[in-house]
């Protein structure tokens, strides 16, 4: 590791102190030392690591609030090492790690333990949920400030959704009370029950059972409502219908202390373009319609959608092998996440550079009260990201997850992560 690094003739882009210039970049002890014009042209400084980035963006480390990294119990699909590996490969220096785990991460031992593990194998920071229910069984609230004193960054039990109404209120009323945001899988499994992908034409077509739109909008509708009447901050993962968005929308309105995010897979993707009854391009939820996909688009533009997050899920191939209706929930995004917001997002003119780097590193370290992350202010941790936005490549397996489960394998992509620097050490070059 260099003790100092300079990066050079970058355009740098950082929403938390509203920069957005070509700079240069000084890094020391692994912490931003120093961003100004014209650093280059000062006396060089013995052990120091010049790197040019003229024609790049540099940019702070990426937050990813929404990852399945496997550890424990099915590390044959992804383990902290490789998932970390995987981030690293698209610009994430920070990811939140949720709970569905095996067993499920619903006690301070187990928070203990993931966090020491993660020091020990991760190459960038892995931070962790702590289940909402205990073993996500939705009857049983587990022990908030005992996860909190153990270090759980946010509460979820994602992969599921807390379907008890009453129960999820007491959730936000304790939650609201020691700080701790609530992250919730808005679905009805009611509604959803058997379906493998969106209820549409392009379902009928494939003659398989659809899930609704409404199975997540009724969600989202009741944890709006929970959140005004308690006063409880809720993040809604993974939105992907019209519906949900506007009552989103309508909510912030109101000052209801709501947020949201919205996945690659689904800013890129609808139901009408998946090939056949390849599982691979089997989500939860599942790709939605034209119009739908066209909200999404409209809710990031205006802000009602907060942050970007992959809710990366990696599945083995033969699982994955199953065809749509027999195949897991879930696909990988790690590595290609920014590259498929640049390409569907900047390019296509919907979000400018700032409002790309807002939403995947400034306002999810904001959601999750990081204080150091999602900026290059001096003093910083030292997590840039350096990217091409021009730079087109087409994702293929093998890929440094162990899983390959992505529908983006053999799409053309513009724009790419060149480096990645955690810490002020490089843990991804192409």
């Amino acid at each position: 590791m260099f003790e100092r690094i300079l990066i050079t003739d970058g355009m740098v882009v950082d929403p938390s102190r509203k920069l957005e210039a070509v700079r240069d970049v000084l890094i020391e002890g692994g912490k931003i030392a120093d961003i100004a014009p014209g650093l280059s042209r000062r006396k060089a400084v013995a052990g120091t690591l010049t790197i040019d980035a003229k024609g790049l963006w540099v940019v702070p480390g990426l937050v990813d609030m929404h990852v399945h990294l496997r550890e424990p119990g099915r590390e044959s699909e992804e383990t902290l090492a490789t998932g970390t590996m995987a981030a690293a490969g698209g610009g994430v220096t920070t990811v939140l790690a949720m709970a569905n785990t095996q067993p499920v991460t619903d006690s301070p031992s187990k928070i203990s333990d993931l966090r020491a593990k993660a020091k020990k194998d991760s190459l960038i920071e892995v931070l962790f949920a702590g289940a909402v229910t205990v073993g996500q069984k939705g009857k049983r609230l587990t022990d908030f400030a005992k996860l909190r004193a153990a270090g759980a960054a946010a509460l979820s039990d994602d992969g599921r959704p807390v379907m008890d109404a009453g129960l999820f209120r007491l959730a936000l009323e304790r939650a609201r009370k020691l700080g701790l945001l609530v992250i919730d899988h808005c679905e009805d499994l009611t509604l959803s029950a058997g379906g493998c992908m969106n209820e549409s034409p392009a379902s009928r077509r494939k003659r398989v059972k659809g899930v609704p739109c409404a199975a997540e909008t009724v969600q989202v509708l009741r944890d709006i409502g929970l959140s005004e009447l308690t006063g409880a901050r809720v993040h809604l993962a993974h939105l992907s219908a019209e519906a949900s968005i506007e009552a989103v929308r309508q909510a912030k309105k109101r000052g209801v202390p709501v947020t949201a995010e919205a996945c690659p897979h689904h800013i890129a993707l609808s139901d009408e373009m998946i090939p056949g009854r390849d599982g691979n391009w089997k989500m939860n939820p599942p790709l939605r319609s034209r119009a739908d996909r066209e909200a999404l688009l409209e809710g990031l533009a205006d802000g009602t959608i907060d942050a970007i997050a992959t809710d990366h899920a990696p599945h083995g191939e033969g699982p994955k092998s199953r065809g749509l209706e027999r195949a897991p929930f879930g696909v990988i995004g790690l590595e290609t996440s920014l590259a498929v917001v640049l390409t569907e997002l900047f390019h296509k003119k919907i979000l400018s550079r700032r409002q790309i780097v807002e939403r995947m590193s400034t306002t999810p370290a904001v959601l999750l009260g990081l204080k150091d992350r999602g900026t290059l202010a001096r003093g910083a941790r030292a997590d840039v990201a350096l990217i091409d936005p021009n730079a087109s490549w087409t994702p293929q397996p093998p890929y440094l997850s162990l899983s390959s489960n992505s529908p983006f394998s053999g799409r053309r992509l513009k724009g790419r992560v060149v480096k990645t620097l955690f810490a002020g050490r490089i843990v991804h070059a192409l």
